[in-house]
C-alpha cells in the first residue's frame, strides 16, 4: 500500500507529538483526501467520492477486550462499514464510506475510548513505540529495584522468632517497604490503571481491571495495617507480593512485546526497505536527491550500491545484481544486466545503475505484497475469533469468581479473604487464551513471508493442516513460467515468420503462458513489435483468444477475424503430437499450428515426492491435451493426471472430491484457474499468476519454487500443532491456579508470576514459528 512508501523524513507526519501529555492531535489534517492513499487504498469510486480500505496502527491496547472496544468505538461512527482489530499485531482495517464520513471522524471516536490511532507508515510511529518501549523498561527496572528492597526488609519478619524483633523494629520496617512500594505505585503500574480507568469510564470491562483491583487491594489493606498495626488488618501486610507481582507482570509483558515484535515484524521489516530519497536525473544532466514521493513515471534515477530501488522500472545504463529475497523468495542475489525490470524494495549491490521509473506507488509489486501482507497481519482466525467473544464474558465471570471467594472467606479470615480475591483477580486474567491463536498464526504468517510465500487468508493456515489432496495445474505450475516455441506448422504459401506475427498480435495482451510463449518468439527473433495491430479482442478462459486484427497504419483497412487457442476453439483437427500445442485459424479455416516445449520445474519431482512423504494424495488436472498432462504427470512422479479439462470440469471434479470427504488443496497461475482456485479449501497462485488468480488464492509463492508449498504445508501443521499446545496451556493454566487461589493456597505473587509465565509460555512456543518453514 502506498502507506508503505513514505516512511522516512521526508514523510508527513501529523502526529510527531512529544509525549503522551501533549494536546490532541489536528485529525482534520488527514480529512483531505491527497492524503488517504498514504495510510490506505481505494476500493471502488472516485477518490473524493468512494468506499476506501485504510490500515492503521492501534496504541494502548493490551488484549482481545481492548481490540473489541476499538471496534465498538470506531463501528459507531456513520459512515464506518467494517472495522477489524488484530490484538495480536495491534494493527486495524477500516473500510470506510468518503461521502459519509472523513478520518478525523474515526481518530477521534477511537481516541475517546482511550485508544489513539496511528496512519500505518507513519514517520513517528516508530520513534513514538521506541519511546515507549524505553519508558516500559523503566517502569520494569523501577519494579524490580523496589522489589529487592521491600524482599529485604520483609525477610526479618519470615524468619524472626516470638521475642527476636520489637514491635518498633517491625513497624519501621513496614513504613521503609510501603515508602518502597510507593514508586512501583505511581510509577510502575500507572499504565494497569490508566487502562483501568478508560474501560470504568466507558463502562467496559478489560483485562487490565482485574489485575488493577488486585493491585489496589492489595496496596490498600497493606496501607492500613502500616498505619493502624493494632487494626483488624494489622497483620496484612503484603507488600512483598505486591512488588514482586507487579515486576513479574512488568516483566511477561515486556517479553511478550518483544517477541511478538520479533515474530510477526515482517510486515515492518518489508515496509521499511525503500529509501527516503533517490539521485533522480534533472535538467542539464545534473542528478539532484529528492523525496521518493516527487518521483513520476517516466523518470530516470540512479541507483548506488548499497541502496534500495525505490520503484518498478527498467536498467537504462549499467549492470548489477539485485537481493530480491524478500520479494520473490529468492535467496542468491539475482544478475539485473541493462534492459532487466528492477523492483521497487529490492537491493542493488554491485554496482551504480540509472533506472527508468515504469511503476510507483500501489502499481509496483512491492506494493502489491505488502498489501497482501497487510491484509493477512489484520485477518482473526476462527479460534481467535472464539477467544475475542468469550473475553468480556469472561471477565465478568472473573469478577464474579473473586467476589465470591472474599466472601465465602470473609467469615473465617477477613484479612485473607482480601487476599483471595485478589489473588483470583490476578490468576484468571485470561492474556494466554487470548494471545494463544493469534501469535502462533502471525509468527508463522511472517516466517513464511521472510521466504517468499506471502499469506493472503490468514484463516487458511488452519485448514492447510488438514488437507489430504494436492492438485496441481500443468501449464506454468509444475512446469516453467513461459513454454519454448519449438515448431512452427502453416498452411501453404505461408512464412512460419507471418503466421508467428499474427500469433503475437492476437496474444500480445494475454497473460497465458502460451500466449507469452509467441510474444516472446516474435520478439526474441525480430525485435519490433508486429506490423498487426489488435482492433477488438475477447480471452475464453481454458479456451483461447478470439480478435480483429488490422494492418497498422491502415485505419480504413480491412479487418482479419483470427482464433487463437485449442483445436476445438479453432475448429481445426488437433496435431499428431503428445506435445503442447496451439492453433490459429481465420474465417478461411487453419492458418498455423504451434508446437510448445514446456520444461519441468528443476524441484517438480522432488516436491511430489515430498507431499506423498506426509501422506499427501497428489493429483494432476490441466487443460491441455490429455496425452500432453500424463506425459509431464509421469515425468513429475504424479500418478494421477487428467487432461482436456474445461474450467467447468475442474471445478466439477472439485466438488465431487470435496463431496467424498476430501480437503482439497489447489495449486494453479492461470486465468482459467480462478474458480476451482476459490473453490478449494485452500489454493496456492504463482508471483507470477494473472491478478484475478492471486486475489483468489490464500498463498501467493513469490519464487518460482515449489518446494515453497511443501514447505507451507509443513509450517501449517506446526502451526495447527503449537495453537493446541498454547490452548491446553492457558486451559490447564487456569484448571489448575484457579482452585488453588479460591482456596488461599496461591500467594498473590505465586498468581502474578503464575500468569506472566503463562503468557510468556504461549509467545515463545509461538516464537518457534518464526524460524524456517517446515524447519
Amino acid at each position: 500500500m502506498q502507506a508503505a512508501l513514505t516512511h522516512g523524513p521526508s514523510a508527513r507526519s501529523f502526529h510527531d507529538l512529544p509525549d503522551e501529555s501533549a494536546t490532541q492531535p489536528d485529525w482534520s489534517l488527514l480529512d483531505d483526501p491527497a492524503e488517504w492513499p498514504e495510510f490506505g487504498r481505494l476500493l471502488d469510486g472516485d477518490e473524493a467520492r468512494g468506499r476506501w480500505e485504510s490500515q492503521v496502527v492501534v496504541e494502548g491496547m493490551h488484549c482481545a477486550a481492548c481490540a473489541l472496544s476499538v471496534e465498538e468505538a470506531v463501528g459507531r461512527v456513520p459512515g464506518v462499514e467494517r472495522v477489524e482489530v488484530n490484538a495480536a499485531s495491534h494493527r486495524a482495517r477500516i473500510v470506510w464510506s468518503s461521502t459519509a464520513v472523513k478520518p478525523s471522524r474515526w481518530f477521534a471516536a477511537s481516541a475517546a475510548a482511550g485508544y489513539a490511532l496511528v496512519p500505518a507508515g507513519d514517520v513517528s510511529a516508530r520513534g513514538r513505540r521506541s519511546r515507549e518501549t524505553r519508558l516500559a523498561l523503566w517502569r520494569w527496572l523501577v519494579a524490580g529495584f523496589c522489589m529487592m528492597q521491600v524482599m529485604m526488609y520483609a525477610y526479618p519478619a519470615y524468619i524472626a522468632q516470638p521475642g527476636d524483633m520489637s514491635p518498633d523494629a517491625a513497624q519501621l520496617l513496614r513504613w521503609a517497604s510501603w515508602v518502597l512500594t510507593l514508586p512501583v505505585m505511581l510509577f510502575s503500574c500507572g499504565p494497569f490503571f490508566r487502562s483501568a480507568w478508560r474501560d470504568l469510564r466507558a463502562r467496559r470491562i478489560g483485562m487490565d481491571l482485574p489485575v488493577s483491583l488486585g493491585i489496589a487491594i492489595a496496596f490498600i489493606v497493606s496501607t492500613a495495617a502500616t498505619f493502624d498495626a493494632e487494626g483488624p488488618l494489622g497483620h496484612e501486610v503484603y507488600f512483598d507480593s505486591l512488588t514482586m507481582f507487579v515486576f513479574f507482570l512488568l516483566t511477561g509483558r515486556w517479553l511478550e512485546t518483544r517477541l511478538r515484535d520479533r515474530t510477526a515484524g515482517a510486515l515492518e521489516a518489508l515496509m521499511n526497505r525503500l529509501p527516503d530519497s533517490v539521485e533522480r536525473l534533472g535538467k542539464g544532466g545534473l542528478f539532484t536527491r529528492v523525496s521518493v514521493r516527487r518521483l513520476a513515471v517516466g523518470d530516470v534515477i540512479r541507483v548506488l550500491p548499497g541502496e534500495a530501488f525505490p520503484a518498478d522500472g527498467v536498467v537504462i545504463a549499467g549492470d548489477t545484481t539485485a537481493d530480491e529475497a524478500l520479494l520473490t523468495g529468492e535467496s542468491r542475489p539475482v544478475p539485473r544486466p541493462c534492459g532487466d525490470r528492477v523492483l521497487a524494495g529490492s537491493h542493488n549491490i554491485a554496482s551504480a545503475v540509472r533506472v527508468r521509473i515504469e511503476s510507483i506507488g500501489q502499481g509496483t509489486r512491492f506494493a502489491q505484497i505488502v498489501a497482501l501482507m497487510e491484509s493477512a497481519s489484520m485477518q482473526k482466525p476462527r479460534l481467535a475469533q472464539l477467544a475475542d467473544r468469550a473475553a468480556r464474558p469472561f471477565l465478568f465471570a472473573v469478577l464474579a469468581a473473586a467476589a465470591l471467594a472474599a466472601a465465602l472467606w470473609w467469615h473465617i479470615d477477613s484479612g485473607k479473604a482480601l487476599m483471595v480475591a485478589v489473588s483470583v483477580l490476578i490468576v484468571t486474567c485470561p492474556c494466554a487464551l487470548s494471545l494463544a491463536t493469534p501469535a502462533a498464526m502471525l509468527a508463522s504468517a511472517g516466517s513464511l513471508a521472510r521466504h517468499g510465500v506471502m499469506v493472503n487468508n490468514l484463516q487458511a493456515l488452519e485448514t492447510l493442516a488438514t488437507v489430504d489432496t494436492v492438485v496441481f495445474d500443468k501449464t506454468g505450475t509444475l512446469t516453467r513460467d513461459v513454454p519454448r516455441l519449438e515448431r512452427v506448422y502453416c498452411r501453404k504459401g505461408l512464412r512460419p515468420g507471418d503466421a508467428v506475427e499474427l500469433a503475437a498480435a492476437l496474444a500480445a495482451q494475454s497473460l497465458h503462458p502460451a500466449s507469452r510463449a509467441l510474444v516472446n518468439a516474435w520478439n526474441g527473433q525480430f525485435r519490433s513489435s508486429p506490423s498487426w495491430e489488435l482492433v477488438e479482442g475477447k480471452e475464453l478462459a481454458g479456451e483461447g483468444i478470439a480478435g480483429l486484427l488490422r494492418r497498422k497504419g491502415d485505419a480504413g483497412g480491412e479487418v482479419r477475424v483470427v482464433r487463437l487457442g485449442a483445436s476445438a476453439f479453432c475448429g481445426v483437427p488437433p496435431l499428431q503430437s503428445s506435445a503442447a500445442q496451439v492453433h490459429l485459424a481465420d474465417e478461411e479455416g487453419w492458418i498455423a499450428s504451434f508446437v510448445l516445449a514446456e520444461d519441468l520445474r528443476d524441484d517438480a519431482a522432488s516436491a511430489v515426492t515430498a507431499l506423498e512423504e506426509q501422506g499427501l494424495s497428489v493429483q494432476l488436472l490441466s487443460g491441455d491435451r490429455d496425452a500432453a498432462a500424463r506425459e509431464v504427470a509421469q515425468r513429475a512422479g504424479i500418478r494421477d493426471a487428467r487432461g482436456d479439462c474445461l474450467p467447468e470440469e475442474k471445478l466439477r471434479t472439485m466438488r465431487r472430491w470435496q463431496a467424498e470427504g476430501h480437503r482439497v488443496v489447489m495449486v494453479g497461475d492461470g486465468l482459467n484457474d480462478g474458480p476451482v482456485i476459490a473453490q478449494a479449501n485452500a489454493s496456492f497462485a504463482f508471483g507470477h499468476a494473472v491478478p484475478l488468480t492471486q486475489a483468489r488464492a490464500d498463498f501467493i509463492v513469490m519464487g518460482g519454487e515449489l518446494g515453497a508449498i511443501v514447505r507451507t504445508l509443513s509450517q501449517a501443521k506446526r502451526t495447527s500443532r503449537v495453537v493446541r499446545q498454547n490452548l491446553w496451556w492457558a486451559a490447564g493454566y487456569n484448571a489448575l491456579c484457579v482452585p488453588l487461589a479460591l482456596l488461599g493456597w496461591l500467594p498473590p505473587w505465586l498468581a502474578g508470576l503464575g500468569m506472566a509465565a503463562s503468557s510468556l509460555f504461549v509467545v515463545l512456543n509461538a516464537s518457534r514459528l518464526a524460524r524456517q518453514p517446515g524447519a
